[in-house]
């Protein structure tokens, strides 16, 4: 009987021994991807404890591969709304525009390797969506020399899990756009900003990794913005929510930064001179320029040499700006709660000349300067401060009832008439680079009206093949990829533009 048991355990151990090595020695290569995803998911605001609904938009059509030697941008032309386009690893030179509906791009990572987009410093932009429902995730793109990730006019847009390097003037730039997500991105070596929330309402920035950029992660002129659970390290500015005077969008408001690692942000300033992000000063940690309804709570800010945070108004952030539009003073901003320590150790410029003033040579955790009113903060004696000595007591302790911006309904889907297809293009791709009035990466676009003053046909040749005419300013991609009609109908409202 004793031996009978002896054989079974002894065959159970070989067994077990066999199924091992076999896993090693016959292993099939490990694929890694999301799951085939059932949608986007949108998520109701509520309070800690609720159960959040989610609502999606389906990716339920055909499974499109790509593979080492193939086009994606041949799959994304022979894809239909509610297609998902699977990328496997490989390295592919290419500029891809996704200008249908519903559309998924996701790369595959199969024993380590990820489905790269090279753009071998020639060519101008990796993926460019104008589609609602995009979603882009797992791939890296590298070698740019415009735009990573950039969204036109594109809603319900989900932008995860990339690694973005060295793409020139923006990492992941959604503009114009509603209801987005960009989360679980790492981000580095980008001229302008690693993460550029542009123009755009209801967007939640989470998880991602920023480092070695002028500008961490950016909200310009957009509304209803969470940023949180983010690491910024090593760039010129950390966090920045602004206000960027001669955009379409005038206002900048209702955005929350918490819970983010704002670390040792003191990179030279490497932007384009003239430009906006030019101006930052190496050091800064969070800059809040002209937005309003602000709130900054339990984020980590250490290391940041000039200031931990800084606030300032249009006049003193921004001298050359000039938008009689634009609302120039930062209103109700709310400090609550963070950990701030060993900022200011080495201040520059005007905050440097400022605390000189003051007979101290260290920079503050918080500084403000200019205009703006009912701004308030839990508790000022925790931090080292200049310039908040009006202000009020916080009237909330935490943020804790805003889980997400991101709307419980998915957009509709765009229509676009043909009178409205030039300012949607206009808003959607133009100003992410062009201002009235005042220099964002490119030429003004008041100049550009004179230029061509009743020459809409040079603007769409202007626009079709770019000659950069200026060495103070950076080349500009063509905008080949954009219709006939797109085109002539922009260049039309350029030159009917008042400001």
């Amino acid at each position: 009987m004793k031996s009978n048991i002896f054989k079974i355990i002894g065959a159970l151990v070989l067994l077990a021994i066999g199924v091992v090595l076999g896993k090693f020695v016959f292993k099939a290569p490990k694929e890694s991807t999301t799951p085939m995803p059932s949608g986007l998911g949108y998520r109701t605001t509520g309070t800690t404890g609720d159960t959040l609904e989610i609502h999606s938009v389906s990716y339920d059509g055909q499974i499109i591969e790509v593979r080492q030697g193939g086009s994606i941008q041949e799959a994304v032309e022979s894809a239909h709304s509610g297609d998902l386009i699977r990328v496997f690893p490989g390295t592919y030179s290419e500029n891809v525009f996704i200008d249908k509906n519903n559309i998924a791009l996701q790369g595959v990572v199969i024993d380590g390797q990820w489905p790269t987009l090279d753009g071998k410093k020639e060519i101008n932009d990796a993926i460019l969506y104008s589609g609602d429902g995009i979603l882009v995730e797992n791939f890296k793109i590298i070698n740019y020399k415009g735009n990573g990730i950039m969204g036109q006019a594109g809603n319900n847009f989900v932008i995860r899990n990339n690694w973005i390097i060295d793409t020139g003037v923006y990492g992941i730039f959604p503009q114009y756009g509603k209801n987005g997500l960009i989360e679980h991105n790492v981000c580095s070596k980008i001229a302008d900003a690693a993460i550029y929330v542009g123009m755009c309402d209801n967007v939640d920035v989470l998880h991602n990794e920023v480092f070695d950029n002028v500008a961490g992660i950016e909200i310009e002129n957009s509304r209803h913005c969470l940023v949180e659970n983010n690491y910024a390290h090593n760039n010129t500015g950390g966090l920045l929510a602004f206000v960027t005077p001669g955009l379409p969008i005038k206002t900048a408001f209702d955005i929350i930064l918490r819970n983010n690692f704002v670390v040792n942000n003191n990179h030279e300033n490497f932007g384009a001179p003239g430009s906006t992000v030019a101006g930052i000063p190496a050091g800064t940690g969070i800059l809040i320029m002209a937005a309003d309804d602000v709130i900054v709570e339990n984020n980590i800010i250490t290391g940041n040499d000039n200031t931990g945070i800084t606030i300032v108004d249009l006049a003193t952030g921004d001298p050359k700006a000039n938008d009689p539009n634009s609302e120039g003073n930062p209103d109700r901003v709310i400090i609550l709660d963070n950990m701030m320590y060993n900022n200011g150790e080495n201040p520059t410029g005007e905050i440097k000349a400022i605390m000189l003033t003051q007979m101290d040579s260290k920079g503050p955790d918080i500084f403000a300067y200019g205009g703006g009113t009912g701004s308030t903060i839990r508790d000022k004696n925790r931090y080292r401060t200049f310039g908040i000595d009006d202000w009020g007591q916080a009237p909330i302790t935490d943020t804790r009832d805003v889980r997400t911006y991101r709307l419980p309904e998915p957009v509709p889907i765009k229509e676009v008439t043909p009178e409205e297809l030039g300012e949607l293009t206009y808003y959607g791709v133009c100003a992410g680079c062009h201002a009235w009035g005042t220099r964002l990466i490119g030429p003004r676009t008041n100049i550009i009206q004179a230029i061509h003053k009743g020459n809409p046909q040079g603007i769409v040749d202007y626009i079709t093949n770019p000659k950069n005419l200026r060495e103070d300013f950076p080349e500009m991609p063509p905008q080949d990829y954009l219709s006939e009609e797109a085109k002539m109908a922009v260049a039309e409202y350029i030159l009917a533009m008042k400001e």
